[in-house]
């Protein structure tokens, strides 16, 4: 299965993408994005204020392993997060439903940008003055009665666009 070992997706190219998570609750979400950024190979994780860190029995039961793989960094709250990613240069989407949104297949990905998505609270989503400063903001179309998915769920299906969109530019 090509499978890479941890020393080995740590010395891999990453996908130029930092996840951000901003006060998510559920240690099982957070161990979901986990695996999917082991999956994408992204470059890191960015764990925002209430959100648990490893090592967690929780966020291990779900992330299998993507927590020991995948570069993860604390910060106090996700505005710091992401001030921080945009002074290195990060162009910063938070996932939300806002006025002006962009829809998530109307992306134009140059991958030799690199990107950061911030993914909010399953609850009050992401904060107000995270939005903010935001370059942008991106959302899933839906079709349904319900208009929110699960963040983990969320996490999956923008990762992998991005991923798409920049491969595809390789």
């Amino acid at each position: 299965m090509q499978r890479l070992s941890v020393e080995d997706f740590k010395k891999a190219d990453k996908l130029p993408l930092v996840v951000v998570l901003d006060d998510v609750r559920s240690l099982y979400n957070v161990g979901s994005v986990f695996r999917t950024c082991d999956a994408f190979r992204v470059e890191a994780v960015y764990l925002c204020g209430i959100t648990a860190t490893p090592p967690n029995a929780e966020i291990h039961k779900t992330a299998l392993g993507g927590e020991d793989s995948v570069d993860w960094y604390y910060y106090r709250s996700a505005l710091e997060a992401v001030k921080y990613l945009q002074e290195e240069g990060y162009f910063v989407y938070g996932i939300e439903q806002v006025e002006g949104s962009t829809k998530l297949h109307q992306l134009n990905v140059d991958g030799g940008n690199r990107y950061a998505v911030v993914f909010g609270n399953e609850v009050k989503g992401v904060h107000q003055e995270v939005i903010d400063v935001c370059d942008g903001c991106l959302e899933i179309p839906q079709f349904g009665t319900k208009h929110s998915l699960n963040v983990s769920v969320t996490a999956g299906i923008v990762v992998w666009e991005f991923a798409k969109a920049i491969i595809r530019e390789g």
